[in-house]
């Protein structure tokens, strides 16, 4: 008897998710681990079909019944289940089927959950990307930066030369022109300096993105708000983070006005999260900001490469403005990442809200 509260125990105590099921596939234990990833009490699923507990995005229920008729082991690697809360998680699991006493097979499955991992390396991926383009934008900034002043430089002292007015407009086209083209590339380099932080109120950044957006679409666009009280004032630059919102509320907007979309709307939702990792730094506290519309969704083909200069869907589109928003972002330690799929697109900010040391 002590043994068998032992081994209860250490189950009871590990991170692993575990979950013994019946010959019949009814849940018999589940431990606290496996509480919490699943979302459930196991006082509430004890003797309730697996089926009842999680689906699988590929039936799962064939190869458990195969388990306990044939007493092999499997393993899944990265598949999703999803909840009945309507949530979904990527995990890894272990199948392995045991024979207790009475003859009978019972399986134990080991949950792993892989959405962390796969999601800081994403994060990771994309801040990497981010640097590098930085670095590029930068070389390709300066090298066309000095042939530009030339260009410049060269205009005007023809135009003194020039006695013709109809040829010093010919001047005036290359001046401008080239002015044109600085203009751009400074904007593709994004801020051009550090934030000058203050005590910022997020939801007041917020609004005030709203108010433009509401000045623009003259109302025919719809703004919801989803605040989160407990989210308090932290150091940053409140005009740079009015820029970055404004510049995705901005996408949402246009893309909603091109495509006609019925009962068009954008929603801003807030929440303070704890204890969260934005790519390998692990912050005590974050500001979560999700700008969501009910858009014709960004196409797939471009999806992974939007926050990079000049990449757009639309036509009419610069593609900088995604690119200068994670740049501001990036100054504020944090990170913007995007999900997207027809009628809906979230773009997720992500701001520390304590500055690292």
């Amino acid at each position: 008897m002590e043994n068998k509260i032992s081994h209860k125990r250490i189950l009871d105590n590990l991170s692993t998710s575990v979950i013994k099921l019946s010959p019949e596939l009814t849940i018999s234990y589940m431990n606290p681990a496996a509480e919490m990833l699943l979302q459930v009490s196991a006082n509430r699923v004890g003797n309730v079909h697996i089926s009842s507990l999680f689906t699988e995005e590929h039936d799962n229920l064939n190869l458990l019944e195969q388990a306990v008729k044939r007493g092999h082991p499997f393993t899944k690697r990265e598949t999703t289940l999803y909840l009945p809360t309507r949530e979904s998680i990527t995990l890894d699991y272990i199948v392995t089927p045991i024979t207790e006493s009475d003859g009978r097979t019972y399986l134990l499955m080991e949950l792993q959950p892989r959405d962390r991992l796969i999601r800081i390396s994403r994060e990771e991926d994309l801040m990497a990307k981010q640097a590098t383009t930085q670095v590029l934008v930068r070389g390709l900034a300066h090298e066309v930066k000095n042939p530009l002043g030339g260009i410049r430089g060269a205009a005007q002292l023809l135009e003194r030369e020039l006695n013709d007015p109809q040829l010093t407009e010919f001047t005036n086209v290359i001046i401008e022109e080239t002015d044109r083209l600085r203009n751009l590339v400074d904007k593709m380099l994004g801020p051009r300096k550090l934030p000058e932080r203050i005590e910022t109120n997020i939801h007041e950044v917020i609004e005030r993105v709203c108010t433009l957006i509401e000045v623009e679409t003259k109302g025919s666009v719809k703004l919801t708000r989803d605040y989160d009280p407990s989210i308090p004032e932290f150091q940053a630059d409140p005009s740079q983070l009015i820029q970055a919102i404004l510049n995705v509320s901005r996408n949402a907007m246009q893309a909603l006005q091109e495509n006609n979309v019925e009962a068009p709307q954008i929603s801003f939702k807030t929440r303070a999260l704890r204890q969260f990792t934005i790519g390998a730094q692990r912050h005590r506290l974050v500001c979560k900001i999700d700008i969501i519309d009910n858009g014709p969704g960004i196409p797939k083909e471009i999806l992974e490469n939007i926050f990079y200069p000049m990449i757009s869907g639309r036509a009419e589109g610069t593609g900088l403005g995604l690119s200068i928003s994670q740049s501001i972002v990036t100054q504020h330690e944090g990170l913007i990442e995007c999900q997207s799929e027809p009628g809906q697109t979230d773009f997720t900010i992500y701001i520390p809200l304590e500055l690292m040391p």
